[in-house]
């Protein structure tokens, strides 16, 4: 499958990004969307990608425009001082998924590239290079400082006093930023599973031998909490002090909760408990991937450009629209999806209450959510097997006849059906990589599990 934009940038396989292709998307984002004169360039640790970024600033600065090389950082770090820089950005990040993937994230000044600037580009491929010379500057001290300290500002040195917080390292490009802000912040870090080599963590379903690592270093170092992200750290992972993961669209409600935010967007596979949290006035539903929950959070700002909205997704992607007060200071807005904030803002609210994480998570309304993946699935297989059931109730109802009857049905993205019990099952095919989601809600943590586990084993069976 060539590569191309899913819900998250452009990913294709690694063989399939060649310096042609990639130059080629490069001067295509260069003439579809607005750069401010620069581009700031990062990349994640994947083998290919210092290869791919020298074909991205070599494209760039041929249409006569500069390049400030910000090295390995991640992509909320890039985005960041790109945006007080008014320049656009581009990302080499293949984000979780295999190493033998990689892709490209862009960035205009004002944020993450819409739907609309994705079909621009496209519209734009195929132009000849112009021939120029941009200059090439390191910006990578700058950004990675910029970043931290926006949150050691933020929250202050006491936010996290007398926690002992392990940092699961792997091939995360925040590694070492993790480490920085979380002993800024009073913590006691603990270096845990640093990798050489990439891993293709998936913050949002992890793998069996990894949940039994974060269980095991909890007890061994006794920590408090386990800290990480995915590749490129624009998703968190947060377990507590017995290495329990907390899904990321709770990270998301805690976060908005803890900056005072009134107003939510967030995709619909998102946990609904939030329609049940007084703190919020309104949420908006939306499909799944970041350009849809930037777009439903610039509608709300396009009304009341005061208006204190937030922004996550189910995997804890945080994006913040307004200035909100942390606890040591102001924290201004960032229109992408990043991994600190809903990583410190739960810790920091945990211990201003003098919580544990598992009681902070126990006042929330009891819903929980559980998701995993089929890996391998051809896209054209599971799009068909998904439209089969988004138009024939008999279909649905033979293939849910163990999960119950079904009391609604949204097609908002995928196949959502809530069944009359409360339960509920979400289906919905990758839109970067082969693969098959599934997700679900229910009252409890096991019976949700149960769900998605049942579930892709009937998928498995239809489509493997």
């Amino acid at each position: 499958m060539p590569p191309k934009f899913g819900t998250s940038g452009l990913r294709g396989l690694v063989v399939e990004l060649t310096q042609e292709l990639v130059s080629d998307y490069t001067r295509a984002f260069l003439a579809a969307c607005p750069v401010g004169g620069a581009v700031y360039l990062g990349r994640d640790l994947r083998a290919s990608s210092p290869d791919i970024a020298a074909a991205v600033a070599g494209a760039v600065r041929g249409e006569g425009i500069d390049v400030v090389d910000c090295g390995v950082l991640p992509t909320p770090a890039l985005a960041l001082a790109a945006g007080q820089a008014k320049a656009g950005a581009i990302m080499v990040t293949g984000s979780h998924i295999p190493a033998d993937r990689n892709g490209l994230k862009f960035y205009t000044p004002s944020g993450e590239i819409s739907k609309a600037d994705e079909g621009a580009i496209n519209a734009n491929l195929g132009r000849a290079p112009a021939g120029g010379q941009g200059a090439l500057s390191d910006g990578s001290q700058a950004a990675t400082l910029a970043y931290s300290g926006r949150y050691r500002d933020a929250f202050g040195t006491e936010a996290l006093t007398g926690l002992r917080i392990g940092v699961y390292q792997h091939s995360s490009v925040a590694r070492d930023i993790m480490m920085e802000v979380i002993a800024a912040l009073g913590a006691t870090p603990v270096a845990l599973g640093r990798s050489d080599t990439f891993i293709p963590v998936d913050t949002e379903a992890l793998d069996p031998d990894t949940q039994t690592l974060l269980g095991g270093w909890c007890a061994e170092h006794g920590l408090d909490a386990v800290i990480s992200t995915d590749g490129d750290a624009d998703r968190p992972m947060l377990a507590n002090a017995q290495g329990q993961v907390i899904p990321g669209d709770v990270l998301g409600a805690l976060s908005a909760q803890s900056l005072g935010a009134r107003l939510i967007c967030t995709p619909v596979s998102s946990n609904s408990m939030i329609a049940q949290m007084s703190e919020f006035d309104e949420i908006t539903l939306t499909r799944i991937g970041s350009p849809f929950v930037i777009a439903a959070m610039e509608a709300v700002l396009g009304k009341d450009r005061d208006a204190s909205v937030v922004g996550y997704e189910a995997n804890g992607g945080f994006l913040l629209g307004f200035t909100a007060s942390g606890p040591a200071g102001p924290l201004a807005p960032l229109m992408t999806r990043d991994c600190l904030l809903p990583i410190l803002a739960p810790l920091a609210m945990a211990r201003a209450a003098g919580q544990s994480l598992t009681e902070l998570v126990a006042s929330l309304p009891p819903r929980f959510t559980a998701a995993d993946r089929l890996q391998g699935i051809a896209t054209e297989n599971s799009k068909a097997f998904l439209a089969e059931l988004q138009q024939d109730a008999g279909a649905r109802a033979a293939f849910f006849a163990e999960t119950g009857s079904e009391s609604g049905v949204d097609l908002t993205d995928g196949l959502r059906v809530t069944f009359t019990g409360g339960d509920v099952v979400h289906l919905r095919p990758s839109g970067n990589a082969p693969e098959f989601r599934c997700y679900a809600e229910a009252a409890s943590f096991e019976r949700a599990q149960s769900l998605v586990q049942s579930h892709l084993g009937k998928i498995a069976d239809k489509l493997g």
